[in-house]
């Protein structure tokens, strides 16, 4: 079991003095990239130590079904920053995402991923592409909560909290002022789910409000993700839930030239990570072929995290000068803007060869300071009037008469119990259901109480032993709120 820190402001409060960082190189290509990688770094700064650690797939096929040993977690919180490769999961059940356990464990609630173009050295259709993508990293369907329900139906549970979006909505804002960025733009499908996305955009609007000297606006993802793909131009920092800022990082990432050249920053208030955002890809290890740039880039992240900025902008003006002397690896090789095609250690080797050295054609960096964003905890609000409106008993029944469900759940509730309407993925089946609409055998029931007999919650055990005794099914509920009056569950659809 890990402690949990007691909640503070962000800061670098923890990396006083810190001068060794926990490193796992990973699967596949993980460690031709990370030997890269850590050349540059003890070329260019070599007072940091490194604690190397085992994870990932060796770890899973020793029986670990979590990837990662606990004397791993030790070293981790103990040193409080991890370096690290891409990890392959095995292929088959029992195996949960490390990346996405270590991000929660650990309470790593910002992925932070810049994406920019290096054009012309390397092919892009937006060389004026400068984005920076913060992904919430713990929350919505990566909670991976998940069952099957009935033969034909298996759920995902998506989990939206307040404390969630404040503080990774906080963070885009401050991170914006710290950066010098312009707008925040707010990312989600809340058309559709106006619960989840919903409170996620309610969230972003509040805190948009405390920070007018920001540019702020929302756009819906299926949209959005279609004009950063068209004119990443009009766009500067992302703050978007986390599935879709998996996705729509990766797509921007890959329009500015090649995944292979993004690196991230996992940031939580106790510690953080920093890896490449493409994965282990084992076709390519061994060969000597694959980019370090994405983890050299990971690193650069770490250095200005540590407030070790000399190092970082020197590191990261002999990777610009290095692109712009056209010394590429075959992922983004040009005949046509290329000089020399390189395997993983000469390009290393290229970057060491410019330490010192400046772009021309780039624009040089500056880091200064520590790039550390600082966010207060979060301050639960005053509780609402939260008050018990019904249930939705969820049943597994096979046949496909919405009528006669419908008779035989009425027939079985008790007094007090009204079934107002049944759904079958969502869409309302009855009353007034359509033939046309498909049927699964996952059927939503709503029960309310009857105005004039005020039933309350306790009424769910005999509701429910009354279906069972009629030899229906159930197979979960989910009690119906209302917060202040407001409802705090969705309307089937076509109600």
């Amino acid at each position: 079991m890990i402690s949990r820190p007691a909640p503070r402001v962000i800061s670098l409060e923890y990396l006083v003095e810190m001068n060794t960082i926990t490193v796992a190189k990973g699967d596949g290509i993980g460690p031709e990239i990370m030997d890269a990688t850590l050349a540059i770094l003890k070329a260019a700064h070599p007072g940091l130590a490194y604690e190397e650690i085992q994870i990932g797939e060796q770890v899973y096929l020793q029986g670990n079904t979590s990837g990662i040993a606990p004397e791993a977690w030790d070293s981790i919180r103990r040193n409080r920053v991890l370096l690290k490769s891409p990890i392959t999961t095995p292929q088959g059940g029992g195996y949960k995402s490390l990346n996405v356990t270590m991000r929660k464990s650990l309470g790593l609630f910002a992925n932070v991923r810049p994406c920019r173009s290096y054009a012309p050295f390397v092919t892009t259709k937006h060389p004026e592409l400068d984005i920076v993508v913060i992904r919430e990293n713990e929350e919505d369907l990566y909670a991976g909560i998940e069952h099957q329900q009935t033969d034909e139906v298996v759920q995902c549970l998506k989990l939206i909290t307040r404390p969630g979006c404040e503080q990774i909505v906080r963070y885009a804002f401050e991170y914006a002022k710290k950066n010098g960025r312009k707008r925040v733009t707010c990312m989600t499908k809340d058309n559709i789910m106006k619960q989840t996305d919903g409170l996620f955009h309610a969230v972003f609007n509040e805190i948009a409000a405390e920070h007018p000297d920001i540019e702020s606006n929302h756009w819906i993802v299926d949209i959005g993700t279609a004009l950063v793909a068209d004119r990443p131009e009009a766009f500067d920092v992302i703050v978007i839930p986390n599935l879709y800022g998996d996705i729509l990082s990766d797509v921007t990432a890959q329009i500015a030239g090649s995944v292979g050249l993004a690196g991230s920053a996992n940031i939580g208030r106790a510690c953080a990570m920093f890896e490449a955002i493409h994965g282990s890809a084992p076709d390519l290890a061994g060969k000597d072929a694959a980019n370090p740039s994405g983890l050299i880039q990971a690193a650069v992240m770490m250095l200005n995290h540590l407030g070790e900025s000399e190092s970082a902008t020197q590191i990261q003006n002999a990777w610009l000068r290095t692109i712009e002397d056209g010394v590429h690896t075959g992922d983004v090789f040009d005949p046509a803007t290329s000089t020399a095609c390189v395997g993983t250690r000469a390009f290393a080797e290229a970057v060491i060869a410019r330490l010192g050295q400046r772009p021309e054609r780039f624009t040089p960096a500056t880091y200064a300071g520590n790039s550390a964003v600082e966010i207060a905890p979060y301050v639960r609000k005053e509780r609402k009037r939260k008050t018990w409106v019904g249930v939705d008993v969820f049943v597994d029944w096979p046949g496909d008469r919405p009528d006669e469900l419908a008779h035989q759940l009425q027939a079985a509730a008790p007094d007090g119990m009204e079934l107002v309407m049944v759904t079958n993925r969502g869409v309302k089946v009855w009353p007034q259901g359509f033939e046309e609409t498909f049927l699964t055998d996952h059927w939503r029931c709503r029960f309310q109480p009857q105005a004039t007999r005020g039933a309350g919650p306790a009424i769910i055990p005999e509701l429910l032993a009354g279906q069972l005794a009629a030899g229906l099914d159930c197979v979960k509920t989910e009690n119906l709120y209302e917060f202040d009056g407001v409802k705090g569950y969705s309307l089937g659809q076509g109600q």
